[in-house]
């Protein structure tokens, strides 16, 4: 089939399928002769002269909203000559749903057979069962004396357990009931086929969207990190223990020569009983003691030099007989 989401309109191709002289270009003509015009589109045939389908007729039919979209159906029958099977296979390919035609004939039954085999065969071609289409049997030819029982047809013929319809081509009876009711079983697997596709659609987008959320949960967590890291810490009493941050940081105040109530304070804030310091004032603090110890070792060192110089200037002085 074909869809136009943009336009909405669906496309549908029926093919008529069946032994020679069944009646398939019959019934396409008596569709062509019961259709509005409107509804209709241009009967094409190509016959040889003794009014044998050479390779297909072809007819558009209008049925028009199905489901909120415009339904166009195109219709084709097969050529019924066994030597035009690679044509038969060329109008097959695409089809959405097919009506078999038999003959009621009692001399064409072994015709009819061959040729439901034959169609089973070209569909196994295009890797698809008879089963996957929509299919509509339809026992032509009720008016011919002798007529082979319509349950026996359906006994030697369906093997698919499809909907059979009796008809007199012809005289143009049953040719819509069976049509109408191969439209519908084609408007039902559009309908399916359309709600499966949006349950695959929901399910690749359901799983596109989880690594995105993986991401973001990921993302989230880091976010969380780093604020237990670099927010302030919770104060006492609050019951929340204090992160391995808080014991790392009582380790480098102890190591910076920090005094023992900073220490202490760090220490019980790892229990939970008091509140740790914030970077930023152990930051501080680590600094002033520092400068404190490069303060107290400044003046030695220049006491130092300063006597060395002084001895030095002595001993010159006394050489020199001047001290």
């Amino acid at each position: 089939m074909q869809i136009n989401l943009g336009s909405k309109a669906i496309s549908c191709k029926i093919v008529y399928y069946g032994p020679g002289l069944s009646g398939k270009t019959t019934n396409i003509e008596m569709i062509h002769g019961h259709m509005p015009e409107s509804r209709r589109g241009e009967l094409t045939s190509i016959k040889t002269k003794g009014d044998r389908t050479l390779f297909f007729d072809f007819m558009a039919v209008d049925l028009g909203k199905v489901a909120g979209m415009d339904t166009r159906f195109q219709i084709y029958t097969v050529p019924g000559q066994v030597y035009y099977n690679a044509t038969r296979k060329l109008v097959l390919q695409g089809a959405d749903g097919i009506i078999f035609v038999a003959d009621s004939a009692p001399d064409r039954m072994q015709a009819n057979i061959e040729s439901w085999q034959n169609l089973q065969d070209n569909l196994a071609e295009r890797g698809l069962s008879i089963r996957d289409l929509p299919v509509v049997i339809q026992c032509n030819k009720r008016d011919l004396s002798g007529a082979v029982a319509t349950e026996e047809m359906n006994g030697q013929i369906n093997t698919i357990g499809a909907p059979v319809f009796e008809a007199v081509a012809c005289r143009g009876e049953g040719v819509l009931q069976t049509l109408k009711a191969v439209c519908g079983l084609v408007c039902r697997s559009v309908n399916a086929s359309q709600a499966g596709r949006r349950t695959v659609v929901a399910a690749a987008s359901k799983k596109a969207a989880e690594p995105v959320a993986s991401a973001e949960s990921a993302a989230g967590a880091k976010s969380e990190r780093f604020a237990s890291r670099w927010m302030p810490r919770p104060a006492a009493g609050s019951g929340v223990p204090a992160t391995a941050m808080a014991v790392r940081e009582a380790k480098d105040v102890a190591e910076d020569g920090e005094s023992g109530e900073v220490v202490a304070s760090v220490a019980s804030a790892s229990q939970g009983t008091s509140a740790a310091p914030e970077p930023w004032r152990r930051e501080r603090r680590t600094t002033a003691a520092g400068a404190a110890r490069r303060s107290s070792s400044v003046p030695v060192g220049l006491i130092i030099v300063v006597a060395t110089l002084a001895a030095a200037a002595a001993a010159v002085l006394y050489a020199l007989g001047i001290w």
